[in-house]
This record gives structure tokens, sequence and C-alpha cells, in this order.
């Protein structure tokens, strides 16, 4: 059985989806969670559902593309939990299109959100964690970052991702703490669920399992990442799609 009890999590876009199911499971198994989005009526919402069923569990409203606002998160969440020992960047956002019609501003506000988002909050946590030499990061990439179709901006940013990962669970190593990313493939999500059913029946022909991924898979390997279970696992990258890529 994985026990986060005692432990102190962030989880960076979990008002909803993926994120959310991350949440809810590092606090069933004991984690004190901060709950991060951009929006407050999510966040706030999420919190209160989780709370009644006794969970440990805050809020913070924020837009990781915010160096002070990340920061401030990080500062924040040592102050009240003492610690931050694990630290989930699901936050992200796609802007989808071709690359000979992408506007700048698509690749911006995508690059801002996902790449640089996760070393906003990477950087100032990283100082944390070497300080109490215990840490995990874990940060969700994409099975997109080997490029995708209509994607440069979204799997660029993904494979920045990674290249941060590697990097950062080679200087923090010593320190006992891993790093590692995880790229989910076709999850069944209220994103994923508004594509057209063509889209859809093309994306599980796809996929070798013959189904979407439910977001308590992505959330049960976030689980045993973040625990001591996987204390020597670091700098990996682990797809999680049902054989989608191979």
């Amino acid at each position: 059985m994985i026990s986060l009890n005692g432990k102190s999590a962030i989880v960076t876009g979990s008002g909803r989806g993926i994120g959310k199911a991350i949440a809810i499971k590092l606090a069933e198994l004991g984690a004190a969670v901060t709950i991060c989005d951009i929006s407050e009526e999510i966040a706030s919402a999420t919190v209160n559902e989780l709370r009644e069923r006794g969970l440990d569990v805050d809020y913070f409203v924020i837009n990781v593309a915010d160096t002070e606002a990340a920061r401030n998160l990080i500062e924040t969440t040592v102050e009240k939990r003492g610690k931050l020992d694990i630290l989930v960047n699901n936050a992200g956002i796609n802007r989808d299109g071709m690359l000979h019609k992408m506007e700048r501003n698509q690749w911006d506000d995508v690059i801002s959100v996902n790449l640089t988002g996760t070393y906003n909050t990477m950087q100032p946590a990283s100082i944390k964690m070497r300080e109490q030499t215990f840490g995990r990061i874990i940060n969700i990439s994409s099975a997109s970052w080997l490029g995708n179709v209509g994607q440069a901006n979204y799997a660029a940013s993904k494979a920045g991702v990674v290249g941060l990962t590697k990097t950062a669970a080679r200087e923090l190593a010593r320190y006992n703490v891993t790093v590692n990313a995880i790229c989910p493939g076709f999850i069944d999500t209220d994103m994923t669920r508004g594509v057209p059913e063509k889209v859809w029946d093309l994306m599980i022909s796809k996929i070798p399992m013959g189904r979407a991924g439910d977001p308590e898979d992505v959330a049960n390997l976030i689980a045993f990442l973040a625990s001591d279970t996987a204390s020597y696992i670091t700098g990996e990258v682990i797809n999680i799609g049902g054989g989608m890529v191979l």
C-alpha cells in the first residue's frame, strides 16, 4: 500500500480533469494537497467537494506563467505546511494550428504556460527541496512531445518539459530529490469528449488497448512516483497511453 501520510503536495492545474484526479488520489493517500487553478470558482468548488469527503486540501489561484505568483505559491505552501514534498506540474493549455498558419501569440501563450510555467514552480521548489534533502517533482509532458500535426507549439513546449525534467534530475539527485515526467496519451476528459465523433474514433483506432485512458490511470502513476516506493527512479519519461506510443 502506498502511503503519503504527512506529505505536503502542490498540483497545478488541478481544479478539474486530470489534475483534479491527481489531487484526489494524493489526498486520499494522506497528503495535504494545495489545488491550483487559474479560476477561483473552479478551484474553490473542487476544494469544497473534497473537504466534504474529509480530505486535507486548500487552494491557490494562479496563472503559472506569472513568475512572482509561482514563487508566492511555493513560499505560501511552505509557510502553511512547513515543507513541500511533492510538486506535480500539470497546468497546461493548447492553441492548436498548422505551423504555416500559426500566429505568434498562439506560440507565446502555450510556451509561457506549459514550459515557462513548469520552470516557474520548479525553480523555487528546487531550492526548498535541496534544503530539506527530499522531494518529488513530477512533470506532465505529453505523447505529443514526439511531434503531432497541428501542434508545433504544444509539442515544442512538452519536449521542453522533457529536457527540463532530465536536467533537473541530474542536478537534484544528490539531494534525494527525484524528477520524472509522464506522457499521457488520449485520456477521457471533458476536453477530449468535446472532439467530433470521427476524431474520437480515429484516436481510439491508434491505441492498441482499444480505449481512452481514465484520469485515474494518470493519477495512479503520479501516486507511485510521489511515494517512497519510487525513491530510486529519476530522470525518466514514462508513457501512459495504452500502447499508443510504441
